[in-house]
């Protein structure tokens, strides 16, 4: 599954547990991909979904596979920006593990998963 095809799929769905499923299967193809092939799951720039919060998500985790690879960001990734941060839990223990441990692509785009939340994924 490609970042455009996650797109896809989040456009469709209005299910927020559905989308995160999508999330999650995003990653786990991320990571049986050979490595020299897992960088063009994200490199093209995917249409936005309509919800400003799920766009963001998309390029910050973009940003976050590139420097995996020790790359710099996809270009379309740099306009991506929330200007108030999501924190996508509810719950103010996940809040605040996400405010501490927050990848830095994930923090530089204003939203606010763990890195043990993108580990279990």
């Amino acid at each position: 599954m490609t970042m455009i095809d996650l797109a896809h799929h989040l456009s469709r769905e209005a299910d927020v547990d559905v989308r995160w499923k999508y999330v999650w299967e995003f990653f786990e193809e991320y990571r049986w991909e050979p490595a020299d092939r897992q960088q063009q799951l994200f490199r093209e720039e995917p249409p936005v979904i309509g919800d400003e919060r799920w766009d963001v998500l998309l390029a910050a985790i973009a940003e976050h596979l590139a420097a995996g690879h020790d790359l710099s960001p996809p270009e379309w990734t740099r306009s991506r920006v929330l200007s108030t941060p999501w924190f996508p839990s509810s719950l103010r223990t996940k809040r605040m593990e996400a405010l501490v441990w927050a990848p830095a692509a994930f923090r530089k785009h204003g939203v606010y998963l763990s890195a043990q939340d993108l580990k279990a994924a």
